[in-house]
């Protein structure tokens, strides 16, 4: 059974099929043949404007959990050798102080419907029974729904399409090197302490480095409008990330 066919799944989509449509009708006068392109972008800007309160949480908790890092080091020392016992602790202090050592990865789970929607609108051919009229659309020359990886495939790459898409995922990827520096998670004290998160342990450090290129390559190959959506996302998260960190600086124990 095609899941996009299931009729609730079929009913959103053909409502932001719409929604991007009518947003790109209203761009066109002013961005032209691009405007479909233009309307994802400013989806994506409204998708993060919106979690800008989940930002602002996300910030509270990494000052919170910089201030815990003491108290999680002699949680550590005192109950290493039950590692339940240890993570009960440290879950309960946690809750004691209102944060959670999971908190980034609200954003994450919360634009992950997003994503496979506009994934969806430029893959499908037709859309609850119409044909999908966003895969006329194109962003410099090149179909909004066009893969990288996909045009290589087929063999329609073009140079004036690969310098576009080029473009796109250096630019994921550069933004992703430049957070993996700025926001470099340092280790929390002796090497038998406790981190202030679980998430900055020195293979949890490691596996983050190498997540900020995973978006890059996604952007290989999924359409070209979902690696747009994916490049406005990191852009922004950095710059909100930045803007954050100075309004809450980490607490220190």
């Amino acid at each position: 059974m095609d899941p996009y066919a299931f009729p609730p799944v079929a009913a959103l989509l053909d409502g932001a099929h719409h929604v991007l449509l009518g947003l790109a009708g209203l761009l066109e006068p002013f961005i032209g043949v691009s405007s479909a392109a233009a309307a994802v972008v400013l989806v994506t800007l409204l998708v993060r404007v919106a979690l800008i309160p989940v930002g602002v949480s996300q910030a509270r908790a990494e000052r919170t959990r910089a201030r815990l890092a003491p108290r999680l080091a002699e949680l550590r020392r005192r109950h290493g050798t039950d590692p339940e016992r240890l993570q009960r602790e440290t879950m309960a202090l946690y809750t004691s102080q209102g944060a959670s050592p999971f908190a980034g990865c609200l954003p994450m789970l919360v634009q992950a419907p997003v994503v496979g929607v506009i994934y969806a609108l430029f893959i499908l051919p037709t859309i609850a029974g119409h044909p999908n009229l966003l895969l006329e659309q194109q962003f410099v020359g090149v179909p909004l729904g066009s893969s990288l990886a996909g045009s290589i495939a087929a063999g329609t790459l073009t140079p004036a399409s690969l310098a576009v898409f080029a473009t796109v995922v250096a630019s994921v990827a550069l933004v992703g090197e430049v957070t993996r520096r700025v926001f470099r998670m340092p280790q929390e004290g002796p090497t038998d302490a406790a981190p202030a998160s679980p998430l900055a342990t020195p293979a949890a450090r490691r596996l983050l480095g190498v997540l900020q290129f995973i978006t890059a390559v996604i952007a290989v190959f999924v359409p070209l409008a979902a690696a747009l959506y994916l490049l406005v996302t990191v852009a922004w998260t950095l710059g909100q990330r930045v803007l954050l960190r100075r309004a809450f600086p980490p607490e220190q124990g």
